[in-house]
């Protein structure tokens, strides 16, 4: 049985990181850098999954041996695309929006070996319960929602903010673990737990 893949995940994002690691798929940090600016007219599943795949395909290159995992992630809240705030007060707008409301977190993910990419879309409803402006306030003055779309973290502070949520928790997260097995598989590849990713067979 040959041994288990090298594995680049296409992302700085700690969350991606921890995910990975919780399901025993050791692997290397190569953030792809390229343009993330909504194309005109563009909806939002096709312009993350456009990322995803794009980030996927720009490390491929670079390394075609190795499994490259790419992955973007977006809130949509009456069909607008919620980035990362820009600041504090920014922040604190996104979050009075989505107070008591139900949105939609789109996370795409793509992998890619040698010359082929595969890719999919997770989309999950999230209910934040009704916020007061001095929670909004204390929220955001833990530094959390700063880097992250849509101004919250599910995994921290943020979880005292949801209410429910209706589909795969880690795809809010930022990578869905059961879908990316499924890409593997897509790609003949196969994850053994604890062991890695290993060619098919």
């Amino acid at each position: 049985m040959t041994g288990p893949l090298e594995v680049i995940l296409a992302s700085q994002s700690p969350r991606r990181r921890d995910l990975l690691d919780l399901i025993g798929i050791t692997h290397v940090v190569r953030p792809a850098d390229i343009d993330e600016a909504v194309l005109p007219d563009e909806a939002p599943i096709p312009h993350c999954e456009r990322l995803a795949r794009s980030k996927a395909a720009t490390l491929a290159v670079r390394s075609p041996d190795a499994v490259v995992i790419a992955a973007d992630t977006i809130v949509v809240l009456d069909g607008e695309i919620l980035g990362k705030p820009a600041d504090g007060g920014e922040a604190r707008a996104t979050l009075a929006r989505l107070s008591g409301r139900i949105h939609t977190v789109h996370t795409a993910m793509a992998v890619a070996l040698g010359g082929e990419t595969v890719s999919a879309v997770e989309s999950v409803q999230v209910t934040f319960r009704p916020l007061t402006a001095d929670e909004i306030a204390a929220y955001v003055a833990t530094g959390e929602p700063m880097d992250k779309a849509g101004a919250y973290g599910i995994q921290g502070f943020g979880a005292t903010i949801v209410e429910r949520i209706d589909g795969d928790y880690f795809s809010v997260m930022g990578l869905g673990l059961r879908r990316l097995v499924a890409l593997l598989a897509e790609l003949g590849l196969r994850y053994d737990v604890g062991a890695g990713v290993r060619r098919g067979g």
